[in-house]
């Protein structure tokens, strides 16, 4: 299967760039949980480039800009390299097993340039929480396996930092209640 742009089931559009930094799952693999990141970049079009660039052995499988539009790097059911060395629910290496997301946020960046965490506007939690509402169900990925990069690599990541709003995020799944279906494809 290639990337396509598809459609999720609230109607947001998933837009497809190929990003050349995957492989494949080990054999065996399933995919059991959501790692959500924070971009830690100030421009959102330099980090989609870093994405997109073979060199930099980075990857997530979908990214989300301020502004809601989501984009879809890598196939769900490949291995994204967004986690990095990381142990969670007792394994070891998490992108075997996990979808990554990231989230356009300056992080660190930005509170070292501005005094203060950036927030996460509501148009961009909306567009994650469809996200998930659609991989949770495609997957049956349980709430508690929706997680931050924090949470699987402790000693040197905090993303997606403190004031991502964990409960806003699981309110807003909670209130989706739309059927999954097959997803659509736009021409």
């Amino acid at each position: 299967m290639s990337l396509i742009h598809r459609t999720l089931n609230s109607g947001r559009i998933i837009h497809a760039r190929h990003s050349p930094n995957f492989n494949d799952r080990p054999e065996g693999e399933s995919i059991n949980c959501i790692v959500i990141h924070y971009t830690d970049y100030l421009v959102f079009s330099e980090f989609l480039a870093c994405h997109l660039d073979p060199a930099s052995k980075l990857s997530a499988h979908y990214l989300i800009d301020d502004d809601g539009t989501v984009y879809q790097l890598v196939e769900d059911e490949r291995r994204a390299w967004h986690a990095g060395v990381s142990h969670w629910n007792g394994r070891d290496n998490v992108n075997n097993n996990s979808i990554g997301i990231e989230l356009q946020n300056g992080g660190m960046t930005y509170k070292e340039q501005f005094g203060d965490w950036p927030p996460y506007p509501a148009v961009q939690m909306q567009a994650l929480a469809e996200l998930v509402h659609d991989l949770q169900n495609r997957f049956s990925i349980p709430t508690e396996h929706i997680i931050g990069h924090n949470d699987v690599a402790p000693t040197r990541k905090i993303d997606p930092g403190p004031h991502f709003n964990w409960d806003d995020l699981r309110g807003r799944v909670a209130r989706i209640h739309l059927p999954i279906s097959s997803i659509k494809i736009c021409v």
